[in-house]
């Protein structure tokens, strides 16, 4: 009996996967709205030695920059991306959300047919968009399902490529970098671990960027659901036989929390056109000049670019 209900489920993956190939054609329209989590490691966040409550505080006001809602309205091949607008409360996210808003994007365009994607950013005051491909990861498809509400999901995983200006990945450097502490450790250890620690401390008074990294790659984890064969999803991602309804990356989670598909009313899809058009390559390149502008600062705050002439940065 239970190799019998087995078949079953590897039949129905396989005819579902089959059927959302062929009813893709169609013109599917309608609106997926997404609820998106992104998680902080407090144990390695800020100063060392942060009380609790300090930590909880912190990440209060935190919420609102990560805790989002957005909508993706999809038309055929086409789709629009965006944050739903919400009232800002008086414990907004302050300084916190402009912080993290130049590092995200706002309103997304794709076009599955031209592999064309448009994203508006604003980055420091400034308002750009940009205009790129549709990075088509190669996505593994799994045998493992689940329920998401009434559809059923199928997993599939694959490997993104980070590119170094992507910060909305950043994370601070992992710690307990002396290595070889604890019990067993000899006093010649302990001693090199300290300077280890020392060395490290100075870099961060002088440069506290030093302190952040961006990953080359992350493994993206989707659940898509064939009921719904349209090949997007939240954000830049898409290009599997179903909407995807959930996404998992680094320390974000994408959840669809309500789908509406083919509405009376026609899902209107307009490409954005607000901000200085520049390439994916362009707009890397000013963050990558905006960061070494702010490392430059954190320098001459701490005495570094008056120490140039006597081989400060050496």
């Amino acid at each position: 009996m239970l190799l019998y209900i087995d078949i079953m489920k590897k039949l129905l993956f396989i005819t579902l996967v089959i059927a959302s190939y062929t009813l893709g054609a169609q013109n599917v329209s309608g609106k997926a709205y997404y609820e998106s989590k992104t998680t902080v490691d407090m144990d390695n966040f800020g100063r060392e030695g942060m009380s609790e409550e300090a930590k909880k505080g912190i990440m209060e006001r935190m919420k609102s920059a990560l805790e989002k809602t957005y909508v993706l309205s999809f038309e055929g091949t086409e789709s629009s991306y965006k944050e739903e607008e919400k009232l800002e409360t008086g414990n907004g996210g302050g300084g916190f959300r402009a912080i993290f808003g130049s590092f995200t994007a706002g309103e997304q365009y794709k076009d599955i047919a031209t592999n064309e994607l448009l994203e508006e950013r604003e980055f420091f005051g400034k308002q750009f968009l940009i205009r790129d491909t549709i990075a088509n990861l190669d996505w593994q498809i799994t045998k493992e399902q689940k329920m998401i509400g009434e559809y059923f999901a199928i997993k599939a995983t694959a490997v993104k490529q980070i590119g170094e200006a992507d910060f909305s990945f950043a994370r601070r450097r992992g710690g307990n970098r002396g290595g070889r502490g604890g019990d067993r450790a000899t006093r010649e250890d302990r001693e090199e671990a300290q300077r280890k620690e020392d060395s490290i401390a100075k870099v961060r008074a002088d440069d506290p960027m030093s302190e952040i990294e961006v990953p080359k790659e992350l493994t993206v984890t989707a659940w898509f659901t064939p009921q719904i064969p349209v090949k997007n999803g939240p954000a830049e991602y898409g290009g599997l036989p179903g909407l995807i309804l959930e996404l998992n990356i680094d320390r974000m989670t994408i959840l669809c929390s309500k789908i509406v598909v083919n509405p009376k009313n026609a899902v209107e899809i307009k490409k954005p056109a607000k901000g200085k058009e520049v390439s994916r390559e362009e707009f890397d390149k000013i963050v990558k000049e905006k960061t070494e502008e702010m490392r430059e600062s954190f320098r001459g705050g701490g005495g570094g670019r008056g120490g140039r002439g006597g081989g400060g940065r050496g």
